[in-house]
């Protein structure tokens, strides 16, 4: 075999060399992945597919699915509704975040009249108040709404009850006019890191317990171990006579 013969098989050899490596790279990547988290499969020390064990996400079978409490419609006057309504994680130990819920309105005769979506977040053993204000229901009254909840939507993780704090509610007072009802009250942050921008959901209820009014607002500034009024005002009389106040500061749970 000539030098220039020689040289040319020394060069394909190396070429097929590479190429057999290359493709056995690409088989192994392909065929051989290492079990995760996100495979799709259940695997490693998992107790159901992506879930459980050392994955970050517990699985649905082994948590309660969010209870919704009650949906009621408001109405606001100008063809508008706002809805309140409550959910309920009866997990001590286990969060979600970010939770797709659906809110269906209905008129006379279940006609429907609007569909709405949101997310929220349910903070291990809390009751969650969600307020929708002008919904836009045009000229029919709404009858029924409902909130629902997909038992599959919810992601849960652990999450301990005592690892969020709260602002505390206290001195609620009801001031205003017969027809401009205003409701404030004083929220304390009791921890040494200022919070801001803190939504806090109201409910009023008569005396049979039913939401007769609600509404939301945005405290900028709770300062630390300091406080903040949170003030509720309303353009028009209350249904009937309010006999117990609740308010909800909303603290978001951390992004995951």
């Amino acid at each position: 075999m000539s030098w220039a013969a020689r040289r040319r098989f020394f060069i394909l050899l190396i070429l097929g060399t590479i190429v057999v490596a290359f493709l056995a790279i690409v088989s192994i990547a392909t065929f051989s992945n290492t079990p995760s988290c996100t495979d799709g499969l259940q695997n490693q020390d998992e107790t159901g597919i992506d879930c459980g064990g050392s994955c970050a996400y517990l699985c649905t079978a082994s948590v309660q699915p969010p209870t919704v409490l009650f949906t009621k419609a408001l109405s606001n006057g100008a063809g508008r509704t706002d809805i309140i309504a409550a959910v309920e994680n009866k997990n001590a130990g286990a969060a979600a975040n970010d939770v797709p819920y659906r809110l269906t309105l209905f008129g006379e005769g279940q006609a429907l009249i609007q569909e709405v979506t949101g997310t929220l977040d349910l903070p291990p053993g809390a009751i969650v108040p969600i307020y929708v204000p002008g919904i836009v229901s045009g000229k029919q009254t709404v009858t029924r709404a409902f909130l629902s909840i997909a038992a599959s939507a919810p992601k849960w993780f652990t999450f301990p009850a005592n690892a969020r704090t709260v602002p505390l509610v206290s001195n609620t007072t009801q001031s205003g006019s017969t027809d401009a009802p205003r409701i404030e009250a004083v929220l304390t942050n009791s921890t040494v890191t200022p919070l801001f921008n803190v939504r806090a959901v109201i409910l009023v209820h008569d005396k049979n317990g039913d939401v007769i009014a609600a509404s939301e607002t945005v405290i900028p500034l709770i300062p630390a171990q300091g406080q903040a009024t949170a003030t509720f005002t309303w353009n028009s009389a209350f249904t009937d006579t309010p006999a117990t106040i609740e308010v909800v500061p909303i603290i978001p749970l951390p992004d995951r």
